[in-house]
């Protein structure tokens, strides 16, 4: 706006003079003075157009990344490491997890999802952290290079307990430290592809591009041309009672990612500033534990067809489940015993209790 000149008397101008909104400029003319009626925000503007605060250098490197780049770069080596699974190449698929792990870009965006993209983000562990800045985001992304990983000693989780959905039970969380959620994200994107290769088909839980809503469609495409005897059995404390030898031993990974695996399975969980050891089981909570309770239960399928002929004429029971929840779908009873012992025998990594049916 532009200033406005003009000619008055000093004691007609003098209360706008006290709220600040006029300024008087002496000038010899006369003895009268000449007022200016100014705009203060137009003051303000050209009094801060030149001087705008410098701006985060670290966070707008941050978010300047080419993200977009770094995930096509990841899934490219995760596209072939599942290649190799499928072909067998076990060799292939240690070399390829190695190179995906010490590249720059899936510690970046592993960092990224445990950080910013994960629900839980906001949780800290027993380290107290609950937010990361992106000058430390880089410095994470650094530190958890797996050359690294023997630096620093691993933490154990922190127990949580959250409510159960319709009940009055609590489930026990266990909460990792930021620094090793990051490294269990870095380990899961190398795992992932090589075990969705050998994945049953009829899996649905904590896999991706699969939900509940493909197992309900699983269970009606069984059902809807002939009726079936369903058995639905819920394995309680699904990720407290793996063997954890016998999981390390059915990973079949090489030797560093098993044992850090190893660790983060026996870091022991702090509650209540008392520390237990943990001798079985996945903490429920962290990024890695949905994977390998995956892994622990890989083959329930198989086994249930185990003594049947393989002739197509010859119908055979089928499973569906999604993660800790079953669903065993046969023409024809069969004693609940039967049904148990059965289970027990998928991978014998994993101590199946009673089922609810």
């Amino acid at each position: 706006m532009a200033l406005i000149e003009g000619r008055y008397s000093e004691q007609a101008i003098r209360p706008y003079v006290s709220c600040g909104t006029i300024a008087s400029e002496a000038q010899a003319d006369g003895g009268t003075a000449v007022w200016k009626i100014v705009n203060k925000s137009d003051e303000r503007k050209k009094s801060t157009k030149g001087e705008r605060k410098p701006s985060d250098s670290a966070s707008e490197a941050w978010n300047n990344l080419p993200w977009r780049k770094l995930e096509k770069h990841c899934y490219r080596i995760q596209k072939r490491i599942y290649r190799a699974s499928q072909r067998g190449k076990t060799r292939a698929v240690h070399t390829l997890e190695k190179l995906l792990m010490k590249s720059e870009a899936a510690r970046l965006v592993a960092v990224r999802r445990v950080t910013q993209d994960n629900q839980g983000k906001k949780t800290a562990g027993i380290d107290g952290i609950k937010s990361v800045k992106p000058q430390e985001r880089f410095a994470m992304a650094d530190t958890i290079h797996p050359t690294r990983w023997k630096q620093h000693a691993s933490q154990p989780v922190r127990r949580v307990w959250i409510p159960k959905p319709g009940k009055a039970e609590q489930r026990p969380l266990g909460i990792p430290p930021m620094i090793e959620r990051c490294k269990q994200a870095l380990a899961k994107m190398a795992l992932e592809p090589e075990w969705e290769a050998k994945f049953e088909p009829n899996s649905y839980g904590f896999r991706p591009g699969r939900s509940c809503h493909d197992a309900r469609e699983a269970i009606f495409n069984i059902i809807r041309s002939k009726p079936k005897f369903v058995l639905d059995a819920d394995i309680k404390g699904a990720f407290d009672n793996i063997c954890q030898e016998k999981l390390l031993n059915k990973l079949q990974t090489y030797p560093q990612l098993r044992n850090a695996i190893k660790i983060w399975l026996r870091a022991g969980v702090m509650a209540n500033g008392e520390f237990s050891p943990t001798e079985m089981g996945t903490p429920q909570g962290g990024v890695i534990s949905p994977l390998l309770m995956n892994v622990a239960l890989h083959g329930m399928e198989q086994a249930i067809t185990e003594g049947y002929s393989k002739s197509h004429a010859v119908e055979k029971p089928l499973l569906v489940r999604y993660a800790d929840d079953v669903r065993h779908l046969t023409h024809c009873l069969i004693p609940l015993e039967e049904r148990r012992s059965s289970e027990e025998t998928t991978s014998g990594s994993l101590d199946l209790p009673e089922g609810e049916s």
